[in-house]
């Protein structure tokens, strides 16, 4: 039997922290525009290599250790080691540096998509933007990878443009949640990185410049109950906007922290999981002293509280909410960025 507390912080995230999904689309009233369309369908399919994939759009975020190194990397496409056809291609040169990139380099007015497994079989799905960059985190560590590029059929159905598989041996193993990424994107928000830059100023532990810009994303940002309600699927933050409006959806606040915290070389995972039975997205991050934290934000003289800004803001951190916070049991992660 859960407690109350633990019923109340379960209603209280799906309340506060769920940003909603659409509603199904209506069903062919047709038969013969049932068969136009399987027809089209399968037109395109068969141009694209002739198999489909159902794709469902991801809902919204919403003992000694090693050192971790500085990275002095910018993600880039060379085109050393490349996948590509006429509409599409997948650069797979910096695999040791922790990400790959992929471009639809084609025109198109149909729904996009990538997706990246790794070795331990979780299968990422990206949006991708026609003629734009997009890089992803090699977040699954060393080893055999496949990465894949879709094109929209119908619905949910998608065929494949291009793909390719490689094998990943990371120089740093820290390299991916150092990185600026498709989630995590820091490379364009000037302001972001001289905030971070000031909030750790002086600061030589880690833990304490992890508590320095917790502090500050959590008595300076409020959740944004509208965007919750109204945001749609493909979603990313603009990490400079968020800061600007102060104000934000859980996968906002994550990827704030994330990205204040890899600009300055401290190793952090944006994680997107449950908390409870919300779908919600946190943080974890790494120092040298005590390796990779999983569960843990600040400490209060006895243990650390759980790097989950949004629930702490959004729940006034009382005492309640910090306790149920602070028990990991309560958050089930399922991708990590």
């Amino acid at each position: 039997m859960r407690s109350k507390l633990e019923r109340a912080a379960a209603a209280f995230l799906a309340a506060a922290l769920m940003t909603g999904c659409g509603a199904a689309g209506g069903t062919q009233s047709a038969a013969v525009s049932a068969a136009e369309s399987h027809s089209a369908e399968s037109a395109v399919a068969e141009a694209l290599g002739g198999e489909t994939w159902n794709i469902e759009d991801e809902a919204v975020a919403l003992a000694e250790s090693p050192s971790a190194v500085p990275l002095s990397i910018t993600p880039k496409a060379p085109g050393t080691l490349v996948q590509k056809t006429d509409k599409a291609v997948i650069d797979y040169s910096n695999t040791a540096d922790g990400y790959i990139m992929a471009q639809y380099t084609a025109s198109s007015a149909v729904k996009l998509k990538a997706q990246v497994t790794g070795p331990s079989g979780v299968t990422y799905t990206y949006d991708l933007i026609p003629g734009k960059w997009a890089v992803f985190s090699l977040s699954d560590g060393s080893g055999s990878y496949k990465a894949t590029v879709f094109q929209n059929v119908s619905g949910s159905k998608y065929a494949t443009v291009t793909s390719v598989t490689f094998t990943v041996l990371l120089e740093n193993e820290f390299a991916p949640f150092l990185l600026p990424n498709q989630y995590v994107d820091y490379s364009d928000a000037a302001k972001t990185v001289a905030k971070a830059k000031q909030l750790t100023k002086g600061k030589t532990e880690t833990l304490d410049q992890v508590q320095a810009v917790y502090e500050y994303v959590v008595n300076n940002l409020t959740y944004d109950k509208e965007k919750a309600a109204t945001v749609k699927s493909g979603y990313l933050p603009v990490l400079d906007t968020v800061l600007a409006q102060k104000k934000g959806i859980c996968f906002d606040y994550a990827s704030l922290m994330a990205g204040m915290l890899r600009s300055q070389d401290i190793p952090c995972k944006l994680v997107v999981g449950y908390a409870g039975t919300a779908y919600h997205a946190w943080i974890n991050v790494y120092s040298v002293e005590t390796g990779w934290v999983n569960g843990a934000i600040y400490f209060d003289g006895v243990s650390w509280k759980l790097m989950d800004p949004t629930f702490a803001s959004s729940g006034k951190q009382s005492k309640e909410i910090m306790s149920y916070i602070g028990d990991g049991t309560h958050y089930t992660a399922k991708y990590v960025y």
